[in-house]
C-alpha cells in the first residue's frame, strides 16, 4: 500500500500528519476518498453560504473543511480555510471576501490533482463502516439508551466507533461509551446527537 501513498506526497499532502490524525495507510486513504468524493457537495455549500451572507451557516461549512483537509495532511489549505472560519466567527466579512474565492480555487486544483483517487475502489478498513450504516446505527444507539439496554447501547457504540470521525467527534464518541459503562443514558444521548450530523 505504501507506493499508493507516493503520489499524494508529490500533490502536496503531508501523509504522516496524514496517517496520525485517521490511524494508518488504510484509513488514511479512506480520509482522501472521502475528502474527494465529498467535494462538490462542500463547494456548492460555500458558495451558497457565501452569497447569501448566512456567516454563520458559512463558518460551520469552513470549520469542517478545515478539519477534513488538516486530517489529510493538506495543511496549507486548512490554514486558508481557518482564516475564512475566524473572519466568518469575528465577523469580518472584509476577509471573506477577498480570500473566499482563492481559498476555493486552491481546494479545486487540489481536488484536481486527487481525480485518481476518484477512480480507485473504495477503500475501507476492515472494521470501517459506511455513512449509511453509522447513521443506522446511530438510531439503534439512541433507541437502546432510551430503553436503558446498556449491553444493545453497548454493542450499537461499537459498531460506531468503526465510522472514520474526525478527532474531535471520535473522542465525544469515546466519551459516550464511558458514560454508556457508568450507565449516564441520557448524558450519552446528547454526545451521540452532537455527532450525528458530522456523518458524511
Amino acid at each position: 500500500m505504501g507506493a499508493d501513498l507516493n503520489w499524494l506526497t508529490e500533490m502536496g499532502l503531508d501523509i504522516e500528519t496524514g496517517q496520525s490524525y485517521t490511524g494508518g495507510e488504510v484509513k488514511y486513504l479512506s480520509a482522501v476518498q472521502r475528502f474527494y468524493k465529498n467535494y462538490e457537495k462542500n463547494r456548492a455549500r460555500v458558495c451558497e453560504y457565501y452569497a447569501a451572507k448566512d456567516y454563520e451557516s458559512y463558518m460551520i461549512t469552513v470549520h469542517a473543511l478545515k478539519s477534513n483537509a488538516r486530517m489529510i495532511g493538506a495543511t496549507d489549505l486548512s490554514a486558508r480555510f481557518e482564516t475564512l472560519e475566524m473572519a466568518a466567527r469575528n465577523g469580518e466579512t472584509g476577509v471573506i471576501d477577498e480570500q473566499n474565492d482563492d481559498t476555493l480555487k486552491a481546494y479545486d486544483e487540489l481536488i484536481q490533482k486527487l481525480s485518481p483517487i476518484g477512480e480507485m475502489g473504495d477503500v475501507r478498513a476492515v472494521d470501517e463502516i459506511s455513512a449509511e450504516t453509522a447513521r443506522e446505527t446511530v438510531d439503534k444507539l439512541l433507541a437502546a439508551l432510551d430503553d436503558f439496554d446498556d449491553e444493545e447501547a453497548g454493542k450499537q457504540a461499537k459498531i460506531l466507533s468503526g465510522y472514520p470521525f474526525r478527532t474531535t467527534q471520535a473522542g465525544q464518541l469515546k466519551e459516550a461509551i464511558g458514560l454508556i459503562e457508568d450507565f449516564m443514558y441520557d448524558e450519552a444521548a446528547e454526545l451521540i446527537r452532537a455527532i450525528a450530523p458530522t456523518i458524511e
